[in-house]
């Protein structure tokens, strides 16, 4: 995509604990997929006393890589960016093990909910609970300042950009999430798939101008005519194989949403997926 530097040098081992930077410390689940880039990466944060976030999917060999790695350490917290179901179903076979509260934005899911703002701390290091609802209304990234790092889950990735699917995924959130984080100092994301982001505002800003333009593009089409979802994708997403137009359908759908709420574009009904779309009256 124009504009958008992406990442895709990894290097990595699967179920091995691997060492990032001097409080942090990361290991990769086998579940690389479309969705999941190489695969979903825990952190480990701290050393002796430690939080593990995202502790992963509810496989039997990561969360044994996870227990076995940090053999001799005390897992204090368990906390989770969001309740995608590649991020944090191992979280009560951790916690079964360790007896580690677990905190995430979500009522019902753990024992502590943490809100925009909430400090979580440890033996030299500190993290902050950072709202970026969009991707998902409950999704948290956690600052650690001690090293200028943003645990960014799926709100930013450097291999991909954040695949926004309604109802839970809201495009008017994730935009006002992205520029929620430019008035933030980060130094590197690390996002729970894929490389670290080492130039955080000029990828988030690659990443908003990106939206708009995609924006902008559905608005020409719908200039022209009336036009369903997939009309859509086939004219907009020329730019992109047409195995990802499925994925791209998701983001179109999104965008219609956010230009129906803002009054630019309407249907004849509720704008679901299966509504042809047209400018709105005074957009026309």
């Amino acid at each position: 995509m124009a504009g958008i530097r992406f990442y895709h040098d990894f290097d990595f081992e699967y179920g091995v604990m691997e060492t990032v930077s001097p409080l942090v410390r990361r290991i990769v689940a086998r579940n690389p997929g479309s969705f999941t880039g190489p695969g979903t990466a825990t952190f480990i944060v701290g050393h002796g006393h430690v939080a593990v976030i995202d502790p992963g999917p509810s496989m039997t060999g990561h969360i044994q890589a996870i227990l076995d790695s940090l053999r001799g350490e005390t897992i204090d917290r368990i906390l989770i960016t969001h309740t995608h179901p590649d991020h944090w179903p191992a979280a009560p076979a951790v916690q079964s093990a360790t007896s580690a509260p677990i905190h995430s934005f979500t009522p019902g899911v753990g024992d502590h909910i943490m809100q925009d703002g909430d400090v979580i701390e440890g033996k030299g290091w500190h993290l902050t609970a950072v709202h970026t609802p969009g991707h998902t209304p409950d999704h948290l990234c956690f600052a650690l300042p001690e090293e200028r790092t943003l645990f960014s889950g799926d709100h930013v990735m450097g291999w991909s950009t954040s695949v926004i699917i309604p109802p839970d995924g809201e495009m008017q959130a994730y935009m006002r999430s992205l520029d929620k984080l430019l008035d933030r100092d980060d130094k590197i994301y690390l996002p729970t798939h894929g490389p670290a982001v080492t130039d955080p505002k000029t990828h988030v800003r690659a990443f908003i101008e990106h939206r708009n333009e995609r924006r902008a593009a559905i608005l020409r089409r719908l200039a022209k005519g009336e036009a369903t979802v997939p009309e859509i994708v086939r004219n907009v997403y020329t730019d992109v194989s047409s195995t990802l137009h499925g994925a791209a359908a998701l983001s179109v759908h999104a965008h219609l949403i956010e230009l129906a709420e803002l009054g630019q574009v309407s249907t004849d009904g509720p704008p679901s997926s299966a509504q042809r779309f047209r400018l709105s009256a005074k957009k026309a």
